[in-house]
């Protein structure tokens, strides 16, 4: 009887929570319609006869009007019951109402839209083609603005570079996985870190890639019955629920999304890239060789997977376009929060388990007055009022302003790592100093990739379940003696630490190839310490990623990470600390240690590596302190 009750209870609060759904739902579509004009399924052409599924709301008026523009490879049909649905309703109608056409498009391959998918919408010339329709409309005044998070933003970048007239601003968001090349940092679309493969694509592509047996609308399917159809099959995939953080276990990783019956056409080619393999260049992902001619208004998060090239790829264009204007109109915001988080900012913003306070920016009213500015035309105090600049510094957990990334005034300051040898765990003698060590005591730890440090915390996206991203506590992580900790004296005095962590490591290891990496944390007075950034860097690829060196038994070799970021400060009575590893599984794909080719690999060989400090080897990282 009592299991009969809690069954029942089930059943009703699943009932009122759809009846609220649906009724939300319906209530902005009522709104919507009393202001737009909708035209659902508008089958885009693209020069090769491909024809993009695509939804326009535009408002009731003679006049011709500014577009918003979001192109995506998830679904926003806006029948059912869903909060995808539900919110392409409510973004379309907040742009209807300020005098704007919204435009949402599905990627080729995606739902209703024809031919072939691959990761961020190959070919560029698709972006192209729609920027062309668009502006050749009756009621287009030729002015398109693109907006949109993670896989709505990627794809900006690399179509900005092709310089259409008509696309005249836009607002990327959570835009790593766009990034592929910029100076020395090289992701390649966040597929890598420092040659790590970043597990997140694994998982992502399990949930979202369509399976090649998919239905599919007959060619040439007319308008009417695309929308006759489309309220009874939104051709949304299900894919059976599963433990991610077990699937990603799996060995070896080429087989990973084979084994959960996962569909891997994507996948199988991607995973066997080598970082500069000559597709990476091919198709949608944005390089520093490419040049951007469009005012930017870009969005990044402290928590995001892929904020350091976010903020590389900023400064990139401010310093090297170009366009003495295009380099002026470049803006930015970095957030507390995590991937396409912002608008979740409470006034007790909670990262993990961290809270960083009241971490809430009037976000729509400057991303507005932004499109205003370049899609209307309107002379407002958009420039006069919003700063370069605007980060929130987390620790006084407060937003602050610059002209620059990082911002002016920033020194960097350089801590070498000390020990006599024991920097193993919490409970090491590991230091951090602004002075060198004088003799060379290495730090040594096994490291067994059947057997890896766990990620807990940290700048993630899309895992599902294997890993939880944020800040949290990580003393119990700190036990292990595969990771070695190295902390500073107790701070006298608060310190702001705002840009670029650069650090280099003098490392040793008996095999011939292996990973090292590091993470930045806040100790606090309690000894809770709180992780900020991380990374990670695979040592055949010290040198760059044009050729595989691998390591000599006893040889000491010098690692140079790639940089980590964040804003912090640390308050009086805290302590800066940096842990160093082998392995952060499974935010990145564990390095087997052998040699070979890691992907199509099921066994691994433990590694005891060293971590070399000395007048001669010296460790150390370089922080970013901002002068007050």
């Amino acid at each position: 009887m009592k299991r009969r009750v809690i069954l029942l209870c089930s059943a009703l609060a699943y009932f009122f929570a759809s009846s609220l759904n649906l009724q939300a739902q319906e209530d902005i579509l009522e709104k919507l319609d009393a202001i737009a004009i909708v035209e659902q399924k508008v089958m885009m052409p693209m020069r090769d006869g491909i024809r993009l599924a695509t939804d326009i709301y535009r408002p009731k008026t003679d006049k011709k009007v500014p577009i918003i523009f979001s192109r995506t490879p998830y679904n926003f049909n806006s029948w059912g019951n869903g909060k995808q649905r539900t919110g392409t309703a409510k973004r379309a109608y907040e742009a209807v109402k300020r005098g704007y056409a919204y435009v949402v498009q599905n990627e080729r391959g995606r739902y209703y839209s024809e031919g072939q998918w691959d990761i961020l919408g190959v070919p560029l010339t698709d972006g192209f083609d729609a920027f062309t329709w668009m502006k050749n409309q009756s009621w287009s005044n030729g002015k398109i603005g693109t907006l949109g998070c993670s896989s709505t933003a990627e794809w900006q970048m690399a179509v900005a570079a092709l310089d259409h007239p008509s696309h005249a601003a836009m607002v990327p968001q959570a835009y790593g996985a766009g990034v592929g090349r910029v100076g020395e940092i090289n992701e390649q679309g966040n597929w890598y870190r420092g040659g790590a493969e970043q597990l997140l694509f694994f998982a992502w592509l399990y949930g979202v890639e369509h399976d090649k047996f998919k239905p599919r609308i007959p060619a040439g399917a007319t308008q009417e019955d695309l929308i006759r159809i489309s309220r009874f099959y939104d051709l949304a995939p299900e894919n059976p629920p599963i433990d991610m953080k077990t699937a990603l276990s799996h060995l070896p990783i080429q087989d990973i999304l084979k084994n959960i019956n996962g569909k891997h056409e994507v996948f199988d080619k991607m995973v066997r890239r080598t970082p500069n393999h000559e597709d990476w260049f091919k198709g949608g992902i944005y390089h520093d060789n490419m040049e951007i001619g469009v005012p930017s208004f870009w969005f990044a998060s402290w928590y995001d997977v892929s904020i350091t090239p976010n903020l590389a790829l900023f400064n990139h264009v401010r310093n090297n376009a170009k366009d003495p204007e295009i380099r002026d109109n470049q803006y930015l915001v970095i957030a507390p929060t995590m991937h396409c988080g912002y608008t979740r900012a409470t006034e007790n913003t909670v990262v993990g388990e961290l809270s960083v306070g009241d971490a809430r920016l009037n976000y729509d009213e400057q991303i507005y007055a932004w499109f205003d500015l370049w899609l209307k035309g309107e002379q407002n105090d958009f420039k006069e009022k919003t700063p370069r600049v605007q980060y929130y510094t987390m620790g006084i957990n407060k937003w602050q302003a610059s002209e620059s990334w990082p911002p002016e005034g920033t020194e960097l300051k350089t801590y070498y790592l000390n020990s006599g040898g024991s920097a193993n765990s919490f409970f090491g003698d590991g230091k951090l100093s602004t002075t060198k060590a004088r003799k060379d005591n290495p730090d040594s730890f096994t490291y067994d990739p059947m057997q890896p440090v766990p990620s807990y915390g940290g700048n993630v996206c899309c895992t599902g379940n294997a890993v939880k991203g944020g800040a949290f506590d990580q003393q119990q992580m700190e036990t292990r003696n595969d990771i070695l900790v190295y902390t500073t004296d107790v701070l006298k005095e608060g310190v702001e630490i705002s840009g670029f962590i650069e650090s280099t490591l003098y490392v040793s290891s008996d095999a011939k190839d292996t990973d090292f990496t590091i993470k930045l944390i806040d100790v606090h007075p309690d000894g809770k310490a709180y992780n900020l950034d991380e990374t990670i860097q695979r040592v055949r690829y010290r040198e760059g990623y044009e050729k595989e060196v691998f390591m000599e038994d006893g040889k000491v070799y010098k690692v140079d990470l790639t940089p980590m970021s964040t804003s912090n400060f640390f308050k009086k009575g805290h302590r800066i600390r940096i842990e160093i590893s082998s392995s952060n599984f499974p935010r990145f794909a564990r390095n087997l240690n052998t040699g070979g080719n890691n992907y199509d690999e099921k066994e691994g060989i433990v590694a005891h590596n060293k971590v070399h400090h000395s007048s001669k080897y010296t460790s150390q990282i370089r922080l970013p302190f901002v002068s007050n």
